[in-house]
């Protein structure tokens, strides 16, 4: 991502935390060259964890329970999809059984937290896509990822759209609490291009969010600064990215 050259819009959030669902089925699914090539049954919506991203969920849970009580989220929102609503259960689970003295945390869902949507090529892994309509893969290569949008489906700038919305909102009826959002890498990367400001460049770049890492910005002034991104130390060097 660019140097942000953005305006930076005052926040009231204490702080946010961000986190990528542990590895799904459908990630396993992409990278594995005995079926990259080609899509997966059923809906993006109900795509559960495998094994490993169970293991995932049980290793955040342990960070979270580990974090100082300042930083411990007031307020958790997920995804709608599955795959996120999994890794919080497993996450909350395993956080209770390392710390006994957490207390519960209010837990919403929204639909703005969703994964992007693909359209026709649902669950399609890349090379299924080229081989299944190399003009779209062409298309996409040459228009780049942040404006592509599939038939049917949403680019990423069409995501941030709804994402700004989110955080616009969470603003206000969360100010002054630490949030922890379980959601999927287009969501999380948007996040990070709406908190650089307004004015920020395109990314001409992604950075990848790993399965099951954490982000974070925390208040500085009145403004929401990154100080961590995709980390993964929780995971003692055993994750997968998918």
């Amino acid at each position: 991502m660019q140097v942000p050259e953005g305006l930076t819009v005052p926040r009231a959030l204490a702080g946010l935390w961000a986190v990528r669902h542990a590895q799904s089925v459908a990630n396993a699914w992409y990278a594995d060259p005995a079926t990259e090539l080609r899509p997966m049954r059923g809906t993006d919506a109900e795509v559960e964890l495998t094994e490993l991203g169970h293991w995932q969920a049980q290793c955040l849970g342990e960070w979270l329970a580990g974090l100082a009580g300042v930083q411990r989220p007031d307020l958790v929102v997920c995804s709608p999809y599955l795959r996120t609503r999994l890794t919080w259960a497993v996450m909350a689970e395993a956080a209770v059984t390392r710390n006994r003295h957490l207390r519960p945390i209010r837990t919403l869902v929204d639909e703005r937290l969703r994964d992007r949507e693909m359209g026709v090529f649902e669950l399609h892994p890349h090379k299924a896509i080229r081989r299944r309509s190399p003009e779209e893969a062409a298309r996409r290569a040459r228009v780049g990822d942040w404006v592509y949008r599939p038939p049917g489906g949403e680019s990423l700038a069409d995501v941030a759209l709804r994402v700004r919305s989110f955080l616009d909102e969470l603003d206000v009826v969360a100010a002054g609490e630490q949030v922890l959002v379980v959601t999927h890498d287009a969501v999380v990367m948007s996040m990070r291009y709406i908190l650089e400001g307004m004015g920020t460049p395109v990314p001409d770049t992604l950075e990848p969010v790993p399965n099951a890492s954490v982000s974070q910005w925390r208040r500085e002034g009145t403004r929401l600064s990154l100080r961590v991104w995709g980390e993964v130390a929780h995971l003692g060097g055993a994750e997968q990215v998918g």
